[in-house]
């Protein structure tokens, strides 16, 4: 397996291209391989894949995070459509706290992104009819899942599309701001 890495302007966050090979027949490709994987220096130990779909255009989901002791590295890829994918890096005393970066991950591009723990994710749909796969280094757990407002002033992202056309849940609406939000310390834990 070959893989292609390029450090976003947030240097823990990568993006990975996988090798794909094709044919008259269609095409074969390893999204993961654990071996390949640590060989390139990313040793991780995933324990849950997830799978969403959203039926249009400009739904937003995020920005999402759990807390230690079940903070999650993630690895997320398109199968279907394409999205903007946003990580936030809140580790409090970080020199990037509270920067994002962001790729345009697709199923045309084959690309992935690995968003490490002590950040925040989110992406919005670019088409209708987008899936996305993820896996995840720790399982859910709802008493250590938080949230953060996708449009905080003082993250500041710019999203490639106008606000007004995000479908969101409610919770992702209600989310607090990172002020107000639980955060990482500098060795990993919460912050007070």
């Amino acid at each position: 397996m070959t893989l292609e890495i390029r450090r976003l302007e947030i240097e823990d966050v990568l993006e990975i291209r996988p090798r794909k090979f094709g044919d008259a027949r269609g095409f074969f490709s390893e999204t993961w391989n654990a071996q390949a994987f640590a060989d390139a220096g990313i040793a991780l130990d995933f324990v849950q894949d997830n799978h969403s779909y959203s039926a249009a255009r400009g739904v937003l989901r995020g920005l999402h995070y759990q807390l230690p002791p079940f903070a999650q590295d993630k690895l997320v890829r398109v199968i279907r459509g394409a999205i903007f994918d946003v990580a936030v890096d809140i580790r409090k005393g970080s020199p990037t706290f509270a920067r994002w970066c962001a790729v345009r991950l697709s199923a045309a591009d084959w690309n992935q992104l690995l968003v490490p723990k002590g950040f925040a994710h989110g992406f919005v749909t670019l088409e209708p009819d987008t899936e996305v796969i993820y896996k995840v280094t720790n399982p859910y757990s709802p008493a250590h899942d938080r949230s953060i407002r996708y449009d905080d002033p003082q993250i500041g992202i710019i999203w490639p599309i106008a606000a007004s056309q995000f479908q969101l849940s409610d919770k992702d609406r209600n989310a607090p701001r990172l002020a107000q939000a639980d955060v990482f310390g500098p060795t990993g834990g919460t912050a007070p």
